[in-house]
């Protein structure tokens, strides 16, 4: 597999440079999420960066708007962006009705 060095920005990461595998188009993943252990036993926090294109001179572009290399900026709300696509459907549904909801039965 190959994998490319990419720089990350903002939050614990910030400054690191980590080697990340890249996909079969030749990309980094769009999010990159690092479990942290929490000490005391409990469940392990996730920092979680999303990609974006790196800005500047020297990035092995020839021309403007393209892009062939990546960075990963810290997300501190922490959840991955998610497309959404017109069939996706929500991730939680209501299992029950509200309460005021009109009935079609009489």
């Amino acid at each position: 597999m190959k994998s490319e060095d990419t720089p990350f920005e903002g939050g614990p990461m910030d400054g690191r440079v980590l080697p990340v595998l890249l996909g079969i188009t030749g990309h980094p993943p769009k999010a990159y999420r690092i479990p942290v252990p929490d000490p005391h036993g409990g469940p392990p926090t996730v920092l979680v960066y999303h990609r974006v294109p790196r800005t500047g001179t020297g990035t092995g572009t020839g021309r403007v708007g393209l892009s062939r290399r990546w960075k990963y900026e810290y997300a501190p709300e922490g959840q991955a962006r998610r497309l959404n696509w017109p069939w996706s459907r929500p991730r939680t549904t209501p299992r029950n009705p509200p309460q005021d909801a009109p009935r079609d039965t009489p």
